[in-house]
């Protein structure tokens, strides 16, 4: 059976999933943020195989999320966070919270996070970058974006070829996140 290409979707959160959407590559993004930078301390701490680690690690390098680096000359090589790979973590964050919220149970977080700034132990919170209030699904109305697809202006490498993301109904009305659009089909224009 041959694995969809959600690369080649329309949708930022099926592209996002093609980078991290297997269950072991965000476990590798935490260990080498929290400082876990090599082959064996990232095998030691999550028990993967050695083919499987190796696998998402070459594909987080491709994506641009690691960056390898030589530590010595047999040669052996330690994975640091890119730009992206630390914008992804802003990405685990929230899905602490989440995790934090729904499953921690009577035992509470497994870790706390000491905000720099100021601090405190907090978590994240999102916020809307223009105004600063707070922004959750809720507080959202979706609109086609330049990259939609079947978007008239949109260019070539954005959307040809890209499936949209499926809807949850039929026909064409609003989705359940107010004002987004969705085709006759079902399909969401795009996210």
């Amino acid at each position: 059976m041959q694995r969809t290409d959600f690369s080649k979707m329309a949708c930022s959160i099926a592209r996002t999933l093609d980078v991290i959407g297997e269950p072991w590559s965000p476990l590798i993004l935490r260990d080498v943020w929290v400082g876990l930078t090599r082959f064996e301390q990232l095998q030691g701490d999550l028990g993967i195989s050695r083919k499987v680690l190796t696998e998402r690690l070459n594909h987080l390098v491709e994506q641009g999320v690691l960056e390898r680096r030589p530590y010595d000359r047999r040669p052996r090589y330690e994975y640091v966070l890119t730009e992206k790979g630390t914008e992804l973590v802003d990405l685990l964050m929230v899905m602490v919270g989440w995790g934090d919220k729904w499953l921690a149970g009577a035992a509470g977080p497994p870790v706390l996070y000491r905000h720099r700034a100021c601090g405190e132990i907090s978590s994240v919170d999102l916020s809307c970058a223009q105004c600063g209030e707070p922004m959750h699904a809720n507080d959202i109305d979706l609109l086609p974006g330049p990259g939609a697809a079947g978007r008239p202006n949109a260019s070539p490498s954005s959307s040809e070829g890209r499936a949209p993301c499926p809807a949850n109904d039929d026909g064409h009305r609003k989705s359940r996140a107010r004002g987004f659009p969705e085709r006759a089909s079902g399909a969401r224009v795009g996210w």
